[in-house]
C-alpha cells in the first residue's frame, strides 16, 4: 500500500515537471525545452514559426538547422518541415489551418547532425 502511494505521488511529481517546462515567449508562442535549446512554437493559421534560443534565452541563428513540426489538427497528426528564415526562425507551411495552441512536438537537426526535441501540451 506504501509502495502504491510513493508511485503514484511520484507520477503526478513528474508530470508537474514536464508541465513546468512550457512558457509563454517573446513572439506569442509557448516555450518549450527541447534539449540544450528552448523552442518558441507560433501557429498563426497555417503558418508554423519555431523560435531558437539557448538557455539562457538568448537566440540562436538558425542558418543550418532542419525540423519537422508534428501537430494534431483534427484529432490527427500534422508534418510540417520547418527550413531557417531569417535570424533564429524556423518556418513552414501545414496543409491546413492549425489553431493558435496546436498540441504536438517539434523535432530539430542541428548542423552539427544532433537531434532534439520539445513537446507541447
Amino acid at each position: 500500500m506504501i509502495l502504491l502511494r510513493v508511485t503514484l505521488v511520484a507520477g503526478l511529481l513528474a508530470a508537474t515537471t514536464v508541465c513546468a517546462h512550457e512558457t509563454s515567449g517573446q513572439h506569442g508562442g509557448r516555450v518549450a525545452d527541447a534539449g540544450k535549446f528552448h523552442v518558441e512554437l507560433v501557429a498563426k493559421g497555417d503558418t508554423v514559426d519555431v523560435f531558437l534560443s539557448d538557455e539562457g534565452q538568448k537566440p540562436v541563428p538558425a542558418a543550418g538547422y532542419k525540423g519537422t513540426a508534428i501537430l494534431v489538427v483534427g484529432g490527427k497528426p500534422a508534418r510540417v518541415t520547418l527550413e531557417p528564415a531569417d535570424g533564429n526562425r524556423l518556418t513552414g507551411k501545414a496543409a491546413t489551418a492549425l489553431g493558435a495552441s496546436p498540441k504536438g512536438a517539434v523535432q530539430l537537426t542541428s548542423p552539427d547532425g544532433a537531434t532534439a526535441s520539445g513537446k507541447f501540451n
